[in-house]
Parts: C-alpha cells; structure tokens; sequence
C-alpha cells in the first residue's frame, strides 16, 4: 500500500505552497479507528484501525490499562471485525490486495492460532456475519462462480463448514434463541427483504407478507429475548421524503413468522439507521435524521421516547453494544474529525469519553464545518446538500461539486479528508445528494432506478445552477467530482454538458454500464439489475447513457483516478475511458493506485490522491 501510484503522463506543474501541502498530508493521512466489538465481558474492544498505514485490527483495554496490540498480519486489509460471545476468538474480514472478494480469518484474543476459515478460494466473497455460538459463526459466501450468495455455518475451531441456505443471500443477522431459526436478507438492491430459515430443512418463507406495513423492503431482523416475536428494520409506507426505514414486530408461532406485524417505532423525518433490542424492554435506535445521529431509547411495546443521548460528534456509523446494554462503544465521526471511538453510557449520569489511546484529531485551522443547502428540481423534486465554505472565502467562489458514490449513498457531515484539502486549497465544495440518495426514504433512493436515471443527470445541472443563482460558485470556475457512481455521474456531465463545468476527475468511476455488468463481480452484477437495469434487455438503454459513447463532447480537463485491484467497478471502466480521451488530444491524466481496492485506504496514497485531486482543480479553476 506504500508505493507511489503508476503516473502515466507528467503531474501538472506543482502550484500548492508548501504549507497547504504540509496540511494535506496531515488532513489525508489522519488516524482513525472504526467497526468496535466489545469482548464479552466489556474489559477490551477490537476494532480496524489505520494507525499503521493501513486497516489493521487492534485490541486495546477500554481503560486503557494496557497498550493497543495489532493481531492482525502484516499484509492484512481488515475491513470489520466481531469478538465470539464466549470471547475465545475474533473473526474478522480481511479484502486480499484490495479485492472486494473477502476472506474470513479467525485469531485468539492473545494474537495466538491465527487461521483462514472461509473464502480461501480467490473467486469466492466473504459477506460478514454474526457468531451463533461458541467457535460458531453464520455468514454468506459468493463462490464467484455465479450470481448467487449461500449462508454457511462455520465451525472456526474445526475448521469445518455447512451451507444452511442457497441463493441470493448478501446478508444474515439472527439466529433464534433455540437454534431452530435464521433470519436472511435476500434479493436485489431496494428491493431486498428478510426471510426466516427453517435450519432443519432449509424451507425458506418472508417474514412479512408482501402486502404487510414494511414488506416491500426489509434490512435486518432480531430475535425478542423470549423468542416469541422478531423485529425487522423495514421501510414503512408514507408519502415522498417520509416512507422511512423504521421498526416492525411480527409474531412468530410455531410454524415460523405470522407475515403481519405492528410498527414499533417510525419517524417520518428520519431513518432508523441500526437497533438493539435490550433486556428491561427498551430498543436502543440509531437514526439518521437528515445526515445527522441522533442516539434514543424508546419503549418497546408502544415506541415511545424514553431518553435522548447526547453525543459529543455528529455521525454514528458503528457501535458495539456491552453485555449489560447499559454502555457502548461508539464510533464517531464529525466533519473536522476522523472516526474514533468513545465509550457512551446509555442510562444517563456520565457524559460520553474517548477510549484512551484515541488519535488526537487533525490540528488544521483551514477545516470548516459545512451547512445544509436545500433546493427544489424543476420537477418539483425536493434536494440538498453540504456546502463547505472557505474561511474569509470571497463568494462567488471557485467550487468544486462532489458527489458521493451508491447511488444509494449520502453524504453526512462526517470526516471527508478530501473535501476539507480542497477547501484548505480556498476551493467552495458542496456535496449533494440528488435523488438516488439513501437518508431520506425509499422513494427517494429509488427515483433514479432503470429508465428514471435520465432524472438523476437533469439534479446535476440543476444543482450547478442552484450555486450560481445562489452567487455561491463563479460561472466558468465550477467543477466536478465523484467517487464510484459519483464519478459516473461527473462523467455524465461532462459529455452531456460540456459547456457547464471547468475540470474534473473521477476515482473509481464506471465510464460504461454495459462494461460494468460484463467485468464486476457476478453477484454485484445480480444485485445491480434493479438498479440500473438488465445488461441483456435493457442494453440499448444502457448504451444511450453510457459517457464512454460520447467521450468526444469532452472539454474540461479531467483526472482519472483508480485502485487497480478493484473488482467492483473493475479498474477498466477507467483505463478505456482515458484511453479514448487520449487518443484524441484530450486535456486528461491518468493515476493508477497500486495494491488498492474500491475504496483507497492506504494512508501514503490517500495523502497521494487528495494531493493530485486538490491541485488539479486550483489549477484549472
């Protein structure tokens, strides 16, 4: 993960000043922790941390007693981790020289009989899952061969496995106090929903009827701890911006899930991001009101407001609840603040702390905090985003738009280390989330789907036109930015509107949907259909807005950035689209980051690429 990126032509000529390059190093190469477990008996947390360079997994005292100590090897990408309820290993995940293809390794607490249990196959993917027992862990494995992804039962300590279900399984989240019951996430994107599992069998049946208050999409499911009922996070029926992800309860009888059930909790201003169901009748719930988190304990027989929890950041993305249900480990982010971990106790009196050892945050006085920016589409479609200001900036300002990757995706206020050396540079960014996005209901995330993504493109100029009016961006001084479908999208626009941006540049982007479908992996091709559309029927459509067809109506200068071990959107999509821009004499630079995936986490080349992306733009802006 150290080495430079593959420059294959001269960098632009260096305009940063040194004390701006000095801050980018330190933003981009900031430490941060995230994915805690608690060990069970609350004395230790393992989490991924990048401290070392790149994702590691680390177990430190939460009183900070002992020094952290890294188990994982050397080599290792760990991308999440979970301590076995008898606290005798960790299973973590690790992605082999950045693959999204997954392996699930298992170590002792002491760093001790370090094994590989499943995805030893270099085709087959790893989709974490959840300890059901001693030296018993449940996940779902895609052989890479096909479509479709299998629940497995491995026995760590045996090093043995059982399928338990077959097809189509991306996730699994409960097993039933008596073992007799799994519970299974299956189906494409948005249209996804839980089954229960009869272990016995394999007789698979939904949990809600399809016709039921959250049957059309469901996310997770838990078991209540009498094993009588089973609560899923499920989007429940409500008009635009208000058909949220909340909290169902559904009977479970003897022949397995009743198919109806009873809303325990709903916002209609907010989504329910996570829960836990804990022992004195209360659900914990995390929910995503509008990017931000908000921590509160309800009542679960009628959902109402017990306590709010203040937290001392902004976003929530992980938390390990301790075996008491009485305190956590909290991952929290903010905008100036990479992920770190704070202990949060849930029943009041104490006020949230970092776990000692935390790394201190970036000391950068050129960080800002952004504000919500809402606005209307033409068609009546309501949006926003985050705008991040300059300090003493001048408006109309240079600006950069920057959109996220999904399309599913949101942006929060939550640490973006590119965003924040963009603005170090005196660049205006903001960050949308046109529809597509995730945060803000069902129908909203599913405004983009298939023949409706024309829809989508029309967001980004009506977004460009938004800031200008707004006197936020200079005219001619605008461009654009994404990571993954975000640099589709850049790419969307600047052969559908050469005249609306200045530059741009694109990480990880796909420049073809038909050449996507044909070189991702086979179960993101499955599981993108409903998304984007069928790569067989609907390939003409997929053809029309496709950037790679109208390359030439590119003006602007632009960066393609790529990790050339991505397996989700293959480093290709990249390689041909600046293969035809450089054909034709077109202002482009290609940088390819050796031993990286989809997402870029080593901290030389995240210091590397934000350095290239921010200086790209103060040039051409």
């Amino acid at each position: 993960m150290a080495g430079p990126g593959i420059d294959l032509v001269p960098a632009p000529p260096a305009r940063l000043a040194g004390d701006l390059l000095a801050e980018i190093a330190v933003v981009a190469g900031a430490v941060g922790a995230w994915c805690p477990a608690l060990s069970p008996d609350g004395r230790h947390v393992a989490s991924v941390t990048d401290r070392s360079g790149i994702p590691r997994l680390e177990v430190a005292a939460v009183d900070g007693a002992e020094p952290p100590r890294v188990l994982s090897q050397p080599a290792q990408e760990v991308v999440s981790v979970a301590w076995s309820p008898d606290g005798a290993w960790l299973a973590y995940l690790v992605s082999p020289g950045g693959s999204i293809c997954a392996e699930l390794h298992a170590v002792r607490p002491d760093g001790t009989d370090a094994r590989l249990v499943a995805g030893a196959d270099p085709r087959a993917t790893v989709f974490a899952g959840f300890w059901a027992g001693p030296g018993r862990y449940v996940c779902s494995i895609a052989p890479g061969t096909g479509p479709d992804a299998d629940v497995v039962l491995v026995d760590v300590e045996a090093g043995t496995s059982r399928t338990l279900a077959r097809g189509g399984f991306l996730s699994v989240s409960a097993l039933s106090p008596d073992g007799r019951i799994l519970l299974a996430r299956r189906g494409p994107r948005a249209h996804r929903h839980v089954v229960a599992i009869d272990v016995a069998t394999g007789v698979q049946r939904p949990v809600l009827a399809p016709g039921a208050p959250g049957g059309v999409a469901s996310e997770d499911g838990r078991f209540a701890s009498d094993g009588r009922s089973i609560h899923l996070r499920a989007s429940l029926p409500g008009p635009l911006l208000a058909d949220r992800a909340g909290l169902v309860e559904v009977p479970l009888g003897p022949d397995g899930p009743a198919g109806e059930g009873r809303t325990v909790l709903y916002r209609a201003d907010a989504d329910l991001d996570g829960y836990a169901l804990r022992a004195d009748g209360t659900v914990l719930a995390v929910w995503n009101a509008g990017g931000a988190t908000e921590l509160c304990v309800h009542d679960v027989s009628d959902g109402s407001l017990v306590r709010s929890i203040p937290l001392p950041d902004v976003v929530l993305p992980g938390w390990s609840l301790g075996a008491d249900g009485a305190t956590m480990v909290a991952e929290l982010t903010g905008p100036r603040t990479p992920r770190a971990l704070w202990r949060v106790h849930l029943d009041g009196g104490s006020r949230a702390v970092p776990l000692p050892g935390s790394a201190p945050p970036p000391r950068s006085p050129r960080m800002v905090a952004p504000e919500r920016l809402a606005y209307t589409a033409p068609d009546g479609m309501p949006l926003s985003g985050w705008l991040y200001t300059p300090r003493d900036a001048q408006a109309p300002n240079r600006t950069v738009v920057s959109f996220h990757g999904g399309p599913e995706g949101q942006h929060r206020p939550a640490f973006d280390p590119l965003v924040q050396c963009l603005v170090a540079a005196g660049l205006t960014v903001f960050a949308p989330n046109v529809r597509g996005s995730g945060g803000f209901g069902r129908a909203f995330m599913t405004a983009d789907d298939v023949a409706a993504r024309e829809a989508s493109f029309e967001d980004v100029r009506t977004t460009v036109d938004e800031l200008v009016t707004a006197g936020i961006a200079a005219p001619g001084r605008i461009g654009a930015h994404g990571w993954s479908y975000g640099g589709y999208l850049t790419l969307v626009a600047l052969t559908r509107w050469p005249e609306l941006l200045a530059a741009g540049a694109t990480l990880a982007g796909m420049s073809d949907l038909r050449t996507f479908f044909a070189g991702t992996e086979p179960w993101m091709a499955a599981a993108s259909v409903t998304e984007y559309g069928d790569p067989v029927a609907d390939r003409e459509m997929l053809g029309a807005i496709a950037p790679m067809t109208t390359l030439d109506r590119v003006t602007a200068p632009l960066l393609l950035a790529h990790g050339d071990r991505d397996t989700n959107v293959p480093v290709a999509e990249t390689v041909q689209a600046h293969a035809a821009l450089a054909a034709r004499g077109a202002p482009c630079e290609l940088l390819l980051l050796p031993g990286e995936g989809h997402t870029v986490v080593g901290r030389d080349h995240l210091v590397e690429l934000s350095g290239r992306v921010t200086a790209w733009f103060d040039r051409w802006l």
